[in-house]
This record gives structure tokens, C-alpha cells and sequence, in this order.
């Protein structure tokens, strides 16, 4: 790693910090609660570990290959690491070998009787996001917002799992009002849910916004805005490459 590439994500991961902190003070929120998630699909462990030595803590990986790849790497630098993408069914063995410390994407229950019935045999448990599909699209993962309560009311009952907010990944649009609209609604459900009271469920985080729409979304509540080409630069292929998976597995 050169040391023009290393300044380069030092310039960006402050200017993205900045960009997070006006959003914040433009809306009358205090910086501490909003927290910066490293998107770090296709980056290398070695770039990785430049944000990390800098002071940051969250990281989130899309596919399962990913997380195996740079583990060995990265474990002996203190980071929580998220999972952001679609969790396929068999894939669940794998990845609780990896110190993952949140899947934000739990969307359907037969996703989260099988995460129960494997923490239960490794007596573990774990933290999730219930994904919620709050564009509408047909290529977007996520339960569709009117399921969106009773999918938290089934998954609470599992006691390895913990809820702990909702995510979604929101309209790809140069529209602001209307990608506006998804992060809304998803705020809108968090507090319906949290009025509830359900049993074990901690309606704390909305983790919602990316690189090029972080500050509509902090305005709307988020309280992690995941963010990758920001700070690492742009990658060869679309976010929707990384995000629209093929299998409901």
C-alpha cells in the first residue's frame, strides 16, 4: 500500500466523518449518535485495516467468501463486524465461525428458526436488524413493511436472537423525496414497534443510507449509515451488483 493510497482513504474516511457531522447539526442531532459503517465488499484486508488503525470500529461484508477471505487478517485489529448482505440458509454454519457480531439482514422466519436452532448448538447468541423491503422492488430483500411487525413478534420469541433495530437499503435514485420516502416509512415502523414493548425486542438502530444518500438519511433517523466507495473509492460494479442476489435460500 503506497502512501498516496493511504492518504486518500484517510482524506475521505474525514471528509465522510464531516459530511455525517453536518448532517447532524443540521438536524439538531448530536453526532455521537449517529455511527459510520465501513462497507468493505471487494476491499482489501490491507485497506481496511487503514480505517480501522484510524479510529474506526464498524466494517460489514455482503458475502459470506468475503468475511473467510480477510478474517485471518484482520482479527488481531479491533473491529465489530457486520453482515450486510442476503444470508442464504446454508451459509449459516459459516459464518458464526467468523465473529460476526450482527446480521442486519434477518427478513423471513425460516431464516431465523435456522440461526436459532445453530446458536443453540454452539451456545451462542446474536444480535440482528430485521431487513425490511421499504422501496417496493421486486430485486430488493426484505420483508414487506406490512409483515414487518409480526416478522419482530415471531423472531422475538427465539431467545439466542436479539433485535436490535430495523435496516434497508432504500430506492436507488437520483430522487431525493422519493429515497426520502423509504427511510421514513422505515422510520415510521421502528417507532410503531418500539410503542409495543415487545419482550426482547431493542428498537435502538436504523441502519439506513449509503455513500451518495447519508444525509437524507440521518435527517430521517439513522443511526448507522453504511458507507464503502466513500472512503475506499468506487468499485468496478454497480451497488446493485452486490446487493440484488439471486437466491431466497
Amino acid at each position: 500500500m503506497n502512501v498516496l493510497q493511504t492518504t486518500g482513504i484517510l482524506q475521505n474516511l474525514q471528509h465522510t466523518l464531516q459530511r455525517i457531522d453536518n448532517a447532524c447539526r443540521a438536524t439538531n442531532r448530536n453526532p455521537s449518535e449517529v455511527r459510520l459503517l465501513l462497507a468493505t465488499k471487494t476491499v482489501s484486508a490491507e485497506r481496511i485495516k487503514i480505517a480501522l488503525e484510524a479510529g474506526q470500529i464498524l466494517i460489514a461484508e455482503n458475502k459470506v467468501q468475503e468475511i473467510k477471505e480477510k478474517y485471518d487478517e484482520l482479527k488481531n485489529t479491533p473491529h465489530e463486524s457486520h453482515f450486510i448482505g442476503h444470508l442464504q440458509t446454508n451459509k449459516i454454519k459459516e459464518i458464526l465461525r467468523y465473529d460476526i457480531h450482527c446480521i442486519e439482514t434477518v427478513d423471513r422466519l425460516s431464516l431465523a428458526e435456522k440461526l436459532h436452532h445453530r446458536l443453540s448448538f454452539e451456545n451462542k447468541k446474536m444480535d440482528v436488524f430485521i431487513q425490511v423491503n421499504t422501496s417496493g422492488e421486486e430485486s430488493k430483500f426484505g420483508v414487506d413493511p406490512k409483515d414487518a411487525v409480526d416478522l419482530v413478534k415471531a423472531v422475538a420469541q427465539f431467545d439466542r436472537i436479539h433485535i436490535k433495530g430495523l435496516m434497508t437499503i432504500g430506492l436507488f435514485s437520483a430522487e431525493t423525496e422519493k429515497v426520502r420516502n423509504c427511510y421514513r416509512l422505515l422510520r415510521q415502523l421502528r417507532d410503531e414497534i418500539k410503542a409495543l414493548n415487545i419482550p426482547g425486542v431493542d428498537m435502538k438502530e436504523l441502519s439506513m443510507g449509503m455513500s451518495g444518500d447519508l444525509e437524507t438519511a440521518i435527517e430521517e433517523g439513522a443511526t448507522i449509515v453504511r458507507v464503502g466507495t466513500a472512503v475506499f473509492g468506487k468499485r468496478i460494479y454497480p451497488d446493485s451488483y452486490y446487493w440484488n442476489e439471486s437466491s431466497h435460500a
